[in-house]
């Protein structure tokens, strides 16, 4: 799959329910290898591999171009041998809602207790119907980023958010 992937994301409410609605869901570990202007993932998600590479966003974090591969299993783990420290673990908890599919994601390490979700869209400002879990938008804060959760996790920052998203 290649081409522009437009998102927005968003925290999750602690206290409001998301995964009794969820159609699917699935363990991921990713990690990142080292690339000048772009970003390059290699993720195992449950029993498949895939090599992601994306480019800087140039609105905001709204768009950016992305190209993903399947790769095997045993090449995803090759590769992420070769990635910087900092594992990136969590379940994703696939919801719909109106006509869209949210992506909620619970992390886990250092990453612990941070819970975000993200909907992809055809347009930047296409409507869509939000979920009574999803609060503050986060759209474009790069701490949020999951490459940048690998190096500055949640934990240490977390009681920055107000109590609702802890």
């Amino acid at each position: 799959m290649s081409g522009f992937e437009i998102e927005r994301k968003f925290l999750v409410h602690k206290d409001k329910d998301y995964k009794s609605r969820a159609f699917s869901s699935s363990r991921i570990r990713q990690g990142y290898i080292a690339a000048k202007g772009a970003t390059v993932r290699i993720r195992l998600r449950d029993d498949k591999g895939y090599l992601t590479i994306k480019s800087p966003s140039r609105d905001g974090g709204l768009s950016r171009y992305e190209f993903e591969k399947e790769i095997t299993v045993d090449e995803a783990g090759h590769l992420l041998q070769l990635c910087e420290p900092g594992m990136i673990d969590k379940t994703r908890y696939l919801i719909r809602q109106g006509n869209h599919v949210f992506e909620v994601d619970e992390f886990y390490g250092d990453n612990e207790g941070l819970v975000m979700a993200e909907v992809e869209l055809g347009s930047a400002d296409e409507a869509f119907e939000k979920p009574d879990f999803l609060g503050m938008e986060v759209t474009g804060d790069g701490k949020f980023y999951n490459k940048s959760l690998r190096r500055f996790p949640y934990a240490v920052w977390r009681d920055t958010l107000p109590e609702e998203y802890r």
